[in-house]
């Protein structure tokens, strides 16, 4: 459920409902969708959630990818565990655990106002039994495990014998009635075993000298400094936190628990001595994407790290020119003869011949052959500026979007060949285009590097780009729909009833004229269903990962790629006379989609 998704369409739904049944359901979902063959990856493909190795972090002898984790606050009854490795978290917080379970009367409880979610002060824990079910399941995945008990001594005592197997780190909740005796037996227990007190920051403000000296006196290993339900909480953790820092060792891992509701917060607490980052409210308010949000504004912010420039993005770069050439090739065909010698040879008959017996046969060829023109022109642009700004610098979700499109592109010969008329210039691109994508490809290999973001609010700009994001997806999806569909229509039955309608001319009729007519027209089908779905492709993928404050070539690819396709498509209609309503219906939807994403998505994409 990635950030273009939740906010435009599921938050608002979700808060209707009571926040438990809405959580339960979200968490649910996502994780049966994890479940399922392909799920997981179908999770990373929409999120494209990879953090980069320089925000890894060491905690002791603990190895993080990244900072973020979810605090146990979100998830008590762990419905959603299985599919939070997929969003971006590298360790989650369990519990607190209780021998019994527990479920307060009190739900969690939304403040539109502040934009807040207040929990209840006595948590809901599922009790030792089904904790150990759910961490048995969860054996395989690979989040570090915070295991949060609470109960009696003895019950502690227990608790910890039996899921210190299961957790990286074993969390203590400190208060005044915490016996040295309790901790030493716990420790025995687990053998090694990392240990974490927690504190609230209401608690650690009365008490600071007491909690440090009980903390080193028993030899424990971190410490979590958990938000208090003060008016402003992300301040007194702060303050907490950097007076925590200037009285502990450096080397001792500090986690903060909540606090965070945009990247900027996440930034002020590592920069005032934070190692690690539990996330709770702010991760329902900002939404799912807010993991990969941080991990990106991290580092963008890191010093020292080269960029690396990729010789080979202009092997990919020359692919791109190579189909804006040949879309203005075509274009310039398809406003002039419409029908080249090699057609006329393969028909056996004139473009004269055709005129004379119908002539909007011909209109309706080029009709086919100039949307199929403005599509690879609009295709062109999109591949030269995904090369320029993006492979040149090894974006990995650059290039893989190139490669998808262009090997769908690729395939689409194919169609070509099953309609009986493969004309030698397709051919001919065929040959010119394959040794630079396969050069391309080959020379940037090592483009892996992981994207950067500057965007660090929640700001109004970026709430609004989300729709605009969403309107740019689901049109290349309906582009990507609509290729397919061309291009079976194309196998199948070549027209549709307006198609017969403009025409005034069966199938039949054709075949009776000159039966290697349909061969001809299904073949330009093909072409056009097949760059319709490349570019549909493009714009749906640039879409789903490109989105990125200040990333001004992804608004301009997005509307200056757009142009062509669009004029191509409309004015072709209009000027040989085909303008059915209901033909061109789908045309007027994606021009609108169009404007709105453009429009929406401006502030945010532009932005200094």
């Amino acid at each position: 459920m990635p950030d273009w998704s939740y906010h435009p369409l599921f938050r608002p739904l979700f808060c209707k409902l009571p926040g438990h049944i809405s959580r339960e359901l979200i968490h649910k979902s996502m994780s049966m969708i994890a479940s399922v063959s392909g799920g997981k990856q179908l999770i990373r493909f929409l999120g494209h959630i990879e953090t980069a190795p320089e925000v890894e972090v060491k905690a002791g002898d603990l190895i993080f990818s990244s900072p973020v984790g979810l605090s146990g606050k979100v998830d008590p009854n762990l419905s959603g565990t299985a599919a939070f490795v997929n969003l971006g978290f590298s360790f989650i917080e369990i519990g607190p655990v209780t021998m019994n379970p527990s479920h307060s009367n009190v739900k969690p409880y939304y403040n539109r106002q502040e934009q807040r979610i207040t929990f209840p002060a006595e948590a809901e824990t599922l009790g030792l039994k089904k904790t150990v079910e759910k961490l048995e399941q969860f054996s395989s995945l690979s989040m570090k495990k915070i295991i949060r008990i609470k109960g009696s001594e003895s019950e502690m005592v227990e608790l910890a014998a039996a899921l210190g197997m299961y957790g990286d780190i074993i969390v203590l909740e400190y208060s005044e009635a915490l016996r040295p005796e309790l901790i030493s037996k716990i420790q025995k227990q687990l053998a090694g075993k990392k240990i974490f007190l927690s504190v609230q920051t209401d608690l650690l403000k009365e008490a600071c000298s007491t909690f440090l000296s009980f903390f080193y006196s028993n030899n424990l290993d971190g410490v979590i400094l958990d938000e208090d339900k003060s008016n402003n909480p992300f301040l007194d953790l702060l303050t907490s936190l950097k007076i925590l820092r200037m009285e502990m060792d450096k080397t001792v891992p500090i986690i903060t628990s909540g606090g965070v509701h945009e990247p900027k917060d996440a930034i002020a607490l590592l920069d005032s001595g934070a190692t690690l980052l539990l996330l709770s409210s702010g991760y329902i308010t900002a939404g799912p994407g807010l993991p990969k949000r941080i991990g990106e504004c991290l580092y963008n912010l890191m010093d020292g790290i080269n960029q690396t420039i990729f010789p080979g993005w202009r092997w990919y770069w020359l692919f791109g020119l190579c189909i804006l050439i040949g879309g203005l090739l075509a274009l310039f065909f398809s406003m002039t003869r419409v029908v080249l010698p090699y057609d006329e040879a393969f028909l056996g008959i004139t473009r004269a011949d055709l005129l004379a017996f119908n002539e909007n046969i011909l209109y309706f060829m080029a009709h086919d052959r100039m949307t199929l023109s403005g599509t690879m022109i609009s295709g062109g642009i999109l591949y030269m500026n995904l090369a320029k700004h993006g492979i040149k610098y090894g974006i990995h979700w650059c290039r893989k979007i190139f490669n998808i499109a262009g090997i769908t592109g690729f395939l689409g010969i194919l169609l070509f060949i099953g309609y009986g008329y493969f004309d030698w210039l397709h051919g001919l691109f065929w040959l010119i285009l394959l040794p630079l994508f396969m050069t391309g490809y080959i020379k940037t290999k090592e483009a892996v590097d992981t994207p950067k973001s500057r965007n660090d609010s929640n700001h109004f700009a970026w709430k609004l780009s989300l729709y605009g994001q969403l309107a740019f997806i689901i049109l290349g999806a309906a582009f990507s729909v609509g290729g397919i569909v061309i291009s079976y229509l194309g196998a199948t039955s070549v027209f549709v009833s307006t198609d017969i309608g403009y025409l005034c001319l069966t199938s039949e009729m054709l075949t009776q004229y000159n039966e290697e007519l349909i061969p001809v027209i299904a073949h330009d089908r093909a072409g056009f269903g097949s760059a319709l779905l490349s570019v549909g492709l493009l714009v749906f993928l640039l879409s789903i990962w490109g989105f990125r404050e200040g990333e001004k070539w992804v608004w301009w690819s997005l509307f200056i790629g757009g142009i062509p396709a669009f004029l191509a498509g409309i004015i072709t209609h209009f000027v040989i006379g085909y303008t059915t309503f209901i033909h061109l219906l789908p045309a007027y939807i994606a021009i609108i989609l169009y404007v709105f994403g453009l429009i929406l998505s401006f502030p945010y994409l532009m932005r200094r």
